[in-house]
């Protein structure tokens, strides 16, 4: 399974944009999609999740204003995150781990992971 995310950059603070993890050697419906955060310094946490039939829970800090979403025919998973804040600043990746398993918030129990994208949220 390969992942590749991408459009994250550099927004000022209220503002939105929507992040893509494409998939690869897999059909995404059959896995659980997460999305973390790395910020420097810091440990990598969680944001987002999103399984089967687009259920999906969140961190406390993202409710509100983050959105997970999900494309089976172009084998894609989305974040859209709007109301951003600095504190969003982080390097932003997508993991997949098979279905059967289940929802996770810990970033161990994900098998596959894309390479990250930036996203600079400035003041």
């Amino acid at each position: 399974v390969q992942l590749q995310a991408s459009g994250g950059g550099l927004v000022q603070a209220g503002g939105s944009l929507r992040l893509s993890c494409a998939a690869s050697g897999a059909i995404i419906s059959n896995y659980v999609m997460g999305w973390f955060r790395q910020a420097p310094g810091k440990e990598r946490e969680f944001v987002a999740t999103i399984w089967s039939r687009d259920s999906a829970y969140y961190a406390d800090f993202v409710k509100g204003r983050f959105t997970s979403s999900r494309d089976n025919a172009k084998n894609t998973v989305y974040l859209q995150m709007t109301s951003l804040k600095p504190e969003d600043t982080a390097v932003y990746y997508c993991a997949a781990r098979l279905g059967i398993h289940g929802p996770s918030r810990s970033n161990r129990a994900y098998d596959y992971w894309g390479q990250g994208t930036q996203v600079t949220v400035s003041s």
